[in-house]
């Protein structure tokens, strides 16, 4: 990083020193010297801004310059043997045409160069294509969850894990506040990017890319998704659904694990440990091991007790999963121990020896 900001202060200074002996256009030493170090800040910041553009819109925008310039010089050569004693008018017109042909063909071949097919080129194209779909940028959100860093060591996550700056500097601003919740929340954020980073079949990079005339950090990261033709990881449902809109593919961590939960269907028979009363009457609220919620009839009498119970209906929504069953003390067990981890929310095999015995009627 260092090293290219001092590349960039020598070209400047080499510029306008060149600037302050030859004096172009007649200028005196000092104006010629505070022109050539304007150019070469120019220079710079034009460097700095093609650099984020994407290999297909470079392409474009040289192509669609390159038929501007022959469309100008066709149509001056029209104009010249229309208008021949208007000199002045003429070069007017010339000089009119190629600037604005050379400026149309640059936008609109910027604009269109996302429609190239690149792979079908073979060789350091296709590679490149290869090389930006690889990369996945992890979001804020996503790295404080935590879950991404058990989804790394399983081995299906491929390619490299990009951080940009920025998010790292948001996760440090929350690990910094006053707040104690969310520095919790930041510090376990960085101990999951430093755990990420000790796994060795992962590549993790941190990228230097910014985009000061962009404040919100969602939207950061759906322009540099664009300008690297990659993957956002998140759990954050709005930056899934603005980034839908702007064409960017996200891997959201909330949709894996709904598609990763058990399989239930109505009449199969489920154990679960009722933990709190239900909105209607009479009814009682479990938790499987990965969040689902079991909503219970007639279960509002065992509350902090683990029970069967026959599922009589799943309703899949945009949050996830709901179970809904009914327990029925002539047909069910109830037992006074938590299900152990392994079996919670699996049917029995057997009737259990710790069946809870009905009271004595007075």
């Amino acid at each position: 990083m260092y090293d290219l900001l001092l590349i960039r202060a020598i070209f400047v200074l080499l510029l306008a020193t060149a600037a302050w002996f030859l004096q172009p256009f007649g200028l005196m030493p000092l104006p010629a010297l505070a022109a050539g170090a304007a150019l070469g800040v120019l220079i710079v910041l034009a460097e700095i801004r093609l650099k984020q553009v994407s290999l297909k819109r470079l392409i474009g925008a040289a192509a669609g310059s390159v038929l501007g310039i022959v469309g100008a010089f066709l149509i001056s050569l029209v104009i010249s043997w229309a208008l021949p004693g208007s000199r002045g008018t003429v070069s007017f017109f010339q000089l009119l045409i190629l600037l604005v042909m050379t400026y149309v063909g640059l936008i609109v071949g910027a604009s269109k160069g996302d429609m190239l097919n690149l792979s079908a080129l073979g060789g350091l194209f296709g590679g490149e294509k290869a090389q930006k779909q690889s990369f996945k940028i992890l979001d804020t959100s996503v790295i404080i969850d935590g879950r991404i860093a058990d989804i790394a060591e399983t081995g299906f996550l491929d390619g490299t894990l990009v951080v940009p700056q920025f998010v790292l500097r948001e996760l440090q601003l929350v690990a910094d506040s006053a707040d104690s919740m969310k520095r919790n929340r930041g510090r376990r954020g960085l101990d999951v990017l430093q755990r990420i980073q000790k796994m060795a079949h992962l590549n993790v990079q941190l990228l230097e890319d910014d985009y000061p005339h962009i404040r919100e950090v969602d939207l950061k990261l759906i322009e540099l998704a664009r300008t690297y033709d990659c993957k956002i990881i998140t759990n954050d449902f709005n930056l899934n659904k603005v980034a839908q809109l702007h064409g960017v593919e996200v891997l959201n961590i909330n949709e894996l694990a709904n598609a990763l939960k058990p399989i239930v269907l109505p009449g199969e028979t489920m154990r679960v440990f009722i933990l709190k009363e239900g909105k209607e009457y009479n009814q009682g609220v479990a938790y499987l091991d990965d969040g689902t919620m079991v909503v219970v009839d007639n279960a509002r009498k065992m509350i902090s007790k683990t029970i069967d119970i026959s599922v009589t209906s799943v309703l899949q929504t945009q949050a996830g999963k709901m179970i809904f069953g009914r327990f029925d003390d002539r047909l069910h067990h109830v037992y006074d121990k938590p299900p152990a981890p392994e079996r919670a929310g699996r049917p029995p095999e057997a009737a259990p020896a710790e069946k809870t015995a009905a009271p004595p009627r007075a």
